[in-house]
């Protein structure tokens, strides 16, 4: 059965505006006036995002990453965490957003970082390749073959919500006659699916720069090219949730001290646009092939992070 309607006691939304009797939630909700125009729903969203004074952010996030298989029980394999450092650029018709990111693999018990495991599968012991995606640009603009922009979103009360959807399907990077043991398909295949929670008060006030903002975001892809999985049967799935930091040394100190000690542009935003856009699937090839590869994912409007 379909319910239209659903009604909470007023302490259960947390102070959500409504009556004693409790507040009626819907299916849909009204529009917010203030993010119906396009050029002024995509400042919003970079308000969200990053920043439109181009300041650096930082976006932190942290959950856990299941293998999938057909007729069976998913399977917890690892912890998940990672950082986008981004600069908005405005520009004519729109923004750039300009990004960097890095995440990392974790013992799902521990919760510390590894680099090497034990691929239950296949009983072999692989090296973990950690995300360093460099760069990982967007282009935004109010004017899109496919219409005006328009990011969907939810008035939930005291935030508003930017959900987008992203599914992805597209020539991989790494063909499976030449990676025979590392590529599920010659088509890349993907689902993305983010949310940023905005404070509604900052996001709505035009003169803010930035506004606080709290972030989940769940994916669905195939193999990861480093488990060596092959073309057997499965998928994965990442959950993960986070938020934008005040600063990039707010990072959990494992995060930062690896990223130091490896690859220290990391904790910094870009400048300048360059490309193309990394992915793990075209760094697995740049690391362990002889050739660079085109992003694997759709030159459309992505959105980080992207492991």
């Amino acid at each position: 059965m379909l319910f239209q309607t659903l009604r909470l006691n007023d302490r259960a939304v947390n102070g959500w505006p409504g009556t004693s009797e409790g507040v009626q939630l819907r299916t849909t909700t009204p529009p917010v006036p203030e993010l119906e125009d396009p050029a002024a729903n995509l400042q919003a969203l970079i308000r969200a995002r990053a920043s439109t004074d181009g300041t650096p952010s930082t976006v932190w996030w942290t959950g856990d990453a299941y293998a999938q298989e057909p007729g069976s029980r998913a399977r917890h394999l690892f912890g998940f965490v990672g950082f986008n450092v981004a600069r908005a650029i405005e520009v004519d018709g729109g923004w750039d957003l300009l990004t960097r990111e890095a995440a990392f693999y974790l013992d799902p018990g521990t919760r510390e970082i590894i680099d090497t495991w034990s691929n239950p599968w296949t009983q072999r012991e692989v090296e973990i390749l950690h995300v360093w995606n460099d760069p990982v640009n967007q282009e935004f603009r109010v004017q899109n073959p496919w219409g005006p922009w328009h990011a969907p979103y939810t008035d939930l009360g005291r935030t508003i919500a930017f959900n987008l959807d992203i599914p992805i399907a597209a020539p991989s990077a790494l063909p499976v006659d030449d990676w025979p043991d590392n590529s599920a398909s010659d088509t890349y295949v993907a689902m993305e699916l983010f949310q940023f929670f905005a404070d509604r008060s900052e996001l709505l006030d035009s003169a803010a720069a930035s506004a606080h903002c709290d972030v989940s975001w769940t994916r669905m892809s195939q193999w990861l090219p480093w488990m060596g999985m092959g073309q057997r049967p499965g998928n994965m799935v990442f959950h993960c949730r986070g938020a934008k930091l005040d600063a990039w040394e707010e990072l959990p100190a494992a995060v930062r001290e690896r990223v130091l000690a490896q690859h220290p542009e990391y904790a910094e935003a870009p400048t300048s646009p360059s490309g193309p856009n990394e992915t793990s699937w075209s760094y697995f090839k740049r690391m362990r092939g002889s050739s660079v590869s085109a992003d694997p994912t759709p030159s459309t409007p992505s959105w980080s992070p992207h492991p």
